[in-house]
């Protein structure tokens, strides 16, 4: 007897064209490197270093090739993705809704949207509800960012953008 086992989805390039867009891969130095720089909510920890890469192996002063800066986002993706289809169980989601919470997720944390009232609509089937909620995680360290109200709607309207085909899974 074989067991069936559940594919983890993929993020599509929807979704990582919109990470990429916002993480921006910052902190190009005249050499093409990259610089590890501090979060602009905070003007501190957590460090951050291509294209949104964070960790205890980022901190002041270090410094990663475009190739690593890469291959680090392709870590961090497939893992993201891993923990966002745990979080989201069973529940209907679509390739678009799936993107929108990989992006949310790799910004704010898997966590906070494993708790997040966002999820708990989309599990109920409340998308318009779920949608609304995108809005509600503008703030860094207690004050609204105006580049995170626009990335919240980016990551919004990707939740509402209509699906042509089914998530793929690998």
């Amino acid at each position: 007897m074989t067991t069936a086992t559940r594919r983890t989805p993929m993020i599509g390039n929807a979704g990582l064209t919109l990470i990429q867009h916002f993480e921006g891969c910052a902190r190009r130095q005249a050499d093409g490197t990259l610089a590890a720089y501090p979060d602009p909510g905070t003007g501190g920890a957590p460090w951050t270093i291509g294209w949104g890469s964070t960790g205890p192996d980022i901190a002041p002063g270090v410094i990663w090739t475009p190739a690593q800066c890469d291959a680090r986002f392709r870590n961090d993706i497939t893992a993201f993705a891993a923990r966002v289809a745990a979080a989201i169980g069973i529940a209907t989601t679509g390739q678009h809704q799936f993107d929108a919470f990989v992006a949310f997720a790799y910004n704010v944390g898997v966590l906070n949207l494993h708790t997040s009232t966002l999820l708990k609509k989309h599990i109920a089937g409340d998308y318009a509800g779920a949608r609304a909620e995108f809005a509600k995680w503008d703030k860094a360290d207690g004050h609204v960012l105006p580049g995170l109200a626009i990335r919240r709607a980016a990551e919004a309207a990707l939740y509402a953008t209509p699906d042509t085909l089914p998530a793929p899974t690998y």
